[in-house]
């Protein structure tokens, strides 16, 4: 069985490559691909395909997709008007390959996220339904890291910044993300699933500055601001206007609850609790 995963020269795509490969998949039944594929010819050197696929090049998704089995189709991190018709043609070419199921990682809530990036994931999903493809809904929450890697400049500011409220978040690790997806691509019953995942523990930005303070042994309060202002804020760290409106407007989503969930879907597909916030940040480099 051959697998494809895109986006491999990510963090979440890597991570999946690795975990499918502990899960005792040969390394060449693993196609690896992405837009520049010199950051995994390491991969390659392990056994790995790796091909080029770039989501805005037809052609490329067509040799990539050659002979795959099974597809991970990881959102694209290209600006948000563009991802819509990016996974459309990846889909297609998956399609096309006759792949027989796609594993597609969407966000929490997508059939009801009433955030610019909620709203790009619903419509590939609907799209996966009016394709007729046999797919799985991998309903990735927040990452961990989208706060453990802050961890300098939140304890440089003694703040951490947002525009969430009270809203609660249930973040998880990317590797246990990347762990789910290899679960679901290499497990069978999965068809048609849609999964909730995120951590077992939520935690408000209120929350996650108590516990930055407790780990760091430095006082961190949170700071709700509005969410213009969240905005300039983002876009003055260095962030391009149009990334750091959205990243504001995914706070206030966090906010309405769409960041929540306490299906326990990562921690049934994974087997074991995910990772917890406190867990993670006794590991990270402050």
């Amino acid at each position: 069985m051959s697998i494809v995963v895109t986006g491999a020269t990510g963090q979440l795509g890597r991570l999946t490559v690795e975990a499918l490969l502990r899960r005792g998949v040969p390394a060449a039944d693993i196609i690896a691909t992405g837009r520049d594929t010199a950051g995994i010819q390491d991969l390659a050197d392990r056994g790995v395909t790796v091909r080029r696929a770039d989501f805005a090049d037809t052609g490329s998704l067509t040799g990539a997709f050659a002979g795959a089995d099974r597809l991970l189709l990881i959102s694209a991190s290209v600006p948000v008007h563009e991802r819509v018709a990016n996974h459309r043609r990846a889909l297609d070419a998956a399609a096309a390959a006759g792949v027989s199921m796609v594993a597609y990682t969407s966000t929490t809530h997508a059939d009801t996220a009433t955030t610019v990036i909620g709203a790009t994931h619903g419509e590939t999903e609907q799209y996966l339904r009016d394709r007729e493809i046999p797919s799985v809904v991998l309903r990735n929450g927040w990452y961990l890291e989208n706060y453990t890697g802050q961890l300098p400049q939140i304890l440089h500011n003694g703040a951490v910044v947002g525009a969430a409220g009270e809203g609660r978040i249930s973040a998880a690790s990317r590797a246990d993300y990347a762990e789910a997806a290899a679960v679901v691509l290499t497990g069978e019953g999965h068809t048609g699933a849609v999964y909730e995942l995120g951590g077992d523990e939520s935690f408000t930005l209120t929350e996650l500055a108590a516990a930055i303070s407790a780990a760091a042994g430095k006082q961190v309060a949170y700071a709700d601001l509005p969410v213009t202002e969240f905005a300039q804020v983002l876009a003055a760290a260095g962030l391009p206007a149009e990334l750091a409106e959205v990243l504001a407007d995914a706070d206030l989503g966090l906010g309405r609850g769409e960041m929540y969930t306490d299906s326990g879907d990562l921690r049934r597909l994974i087997g074991r609790p995910p990772v917890t916030l406190a867990e993670a940040l006794a590991v990270a480099p402050f």
